[in-house]
């Protein structure tokens, strides 16, 4: 049997931090098993789906290297056959038409059953007649069923018992079919073996389940993920992360380390933190899937960031800055090619999280200061301190080659020559040159800016400083 799994999204809004952890674990799980990794668009909520969400899904998905490997279903395409087959149970009188209006229902409720669980209390079931009136589609539960249990491949045995399931609608009164039954339909169409995903929809199982029993499918194996939570404990919300997977594309996070922190949430191999894509596949299992909701922590994402952010080759992420997070970047900084940013990027990609905070960084750096931190100053400069940058200044001016190598010794022997600590001039050297005492190395940020701009700056905080 070749393991088929499906990621469903709704295109009734963006693709969020959960769903992209959904298709994350479905990805896994079928390359585990050398299996295939499908996409469904479910947008049977027909007043709410857009195509700008289906396409915001699906650059998601592609950003992040979870594309489907078979063509991408789309629900809606298929609602003549779900019609079929909603009509077959019907003839089969395993389904039947509803008359009752909501008011009605609620009516008879509150007449016979005021303090008992609220279900449909199959009025239209026994009926004979067919009235010209509006009506819904039921699936009828089968007789004797007592309980609808199944195995949960996270959770263990699942039961829900009779008295919490009535007979179900299927079919809205315009001819729509609902969404279990549709979900059912498309799962055997698409051949899925293994259907993952929330929690939330642990309650749909038992219906699906009977569903697929009255036509005769092979019924798949469930797996139902823990809730990623807020750092408050709660159902995550737009309070705890970015709204759209795409936020943080445009913030410059990493694909590779957004998938990485996914894959710790509610899911772990030791102690293990930081994971490759080909680790990932190797180590997954849904027997190491918890059952308790996982916290999302955007702090722990974005020092996984930083780490991925270290090791990542200086073109791609001045690709990543310039497509993604800051397509104007090179109109801030026209006196720089993209040369000289992409040899700069070294300056601070060791000191930020995200491409965005890098990208921040670099346009300070372009513009000289016009202010400078006060506690900075008050801390690291004193009487002597103009005339230490003036000996500096006229140091680095004799250099005819402004090289970190030549500029470190220029540096040295001027520490030696006015017998002072290497902080007592690097540091005024750094605000003069930033505006502040943290950043990079100044010998580096030195030579990062060139000699006619360093000089500049310095001069300028002198007369500061005077």
């Amino acid at each position: 049997m070749t393991v088929r799994v499906r990621f469903a999204p709704s295109p009734t809004g963006n693709l969020h931090i959960g769903g992209l952890r959904t298709a994350l674990f479905n990805y896994l799980f079928a390359r585990s098993y050398d299996g295939l990794f499908l996409v469904r668009i479910e947008d049977t909520d027909v007043a709410r789906s857009r195509q700008e969400y289906t396409n915001s899904i699906l650059a998601s998905l592609a950003w992040c290297d979870l594309e489907s490997d078979e063509k991408i279903v789309v629900q809606s395409s298929r609602f003549d056959e779900h019609k079929k087959l909603i009509q077959q149970l019907v003839d089969q009188n395993k389904a039947y038409r509803c008359y009752c209006t909501q008011e009605e229902i609620e009516a008879r409720h509150k007449a016979k059953h005021d303090d008992e669980y609220y279900r449909y209390d199959e009025y239209c079931r026994r009926r004979t007649d067919s009235p010209d009136l509006p009506s819904v589609i039921r699936f009828a539960i089968p007789e004797g069923v007592k309980q609808i249990t199944f195995d949960d491949l996270i959770r263990g045995t699942v039961t829900f018992m009779r008295d919490q399931l009535d007979d179900f609608i299927i079919q809205r009164s315009d001819g729509r079919p609902m969404y279990n039954f549709v979900v059912v339909a498309d799962d055997a169409f698409m051949k899925i073996t293994h259907v993952i995903r929330g929690e939330d929809h642990i309650s749909n199982t038992p219906k699906q389940i009977m569903l697929g029993q009255a036509l005769e499918y092979k019924i798949p194996q469930f797996a139902h993920l823990p809730l990623i939570l807020g750092t408050s404990g709660n159902r995550l919300s737009k309070r705890d992360a970015a709204t759209s997977v795409l936020e943080y594309k445009g913030m410059g996070y990493l694909p590779e380390a957004l998938i990485n922190y996914l894959a710790r949430l509610g899911w772990s191999h030791g102690d293990q933190e930081i994971f490759s894509r080909e680790e990932l596949i190797k180590y997954f299992s849904l027997d190491a899937v918890g059952k308790k909701g996982a916290v999302f922590d955007p702090e722990k994402l974005a020092w996984l960031n930083g780490m991925y952010l270290r090791e990542t080759d200086n073109k791609r992420i001045m690709q990543i800055l310039l497509h993604d997070v800051s397509p104007d970047f090179m109109q801030l900084v026209p006196n720089w090619d993209i040369q000289k940013v992409t040899e700069l990027i070294s300056l601070y990609k060791d000191r930020v999280s995200t491409i965005a905070q890098l990208s921040y960084e670099l346009k300070n750096l372009y513009v000289q200061p016009t202010s400078y931190e006060q506690a900075d100053v008050e801390k690291y400069t004193q009487v002597e301190t103009v005339k230490y940058l003036d000996v500096i200044i006229h140091k680095l001016e004799e250099l005819s080659v402004f090289s970190v190598d030549l500029v470190k010794r220029a540096i040295k022997e001027t520490v030696a020559e006015l017998g002072i600590k290497m902080v007592q001039l690097g540091q005024p050297i750094r605000i003069a040159l930033i505006g502040k005492s943290s950043g990079p190395g100044f010998v580096a940020l030195l030579v990062a800016l060139g000699k006619e701009e360093s000089l500049k700056r310095i001069r300028a905080f002198m007369q500061q400083l005077k």
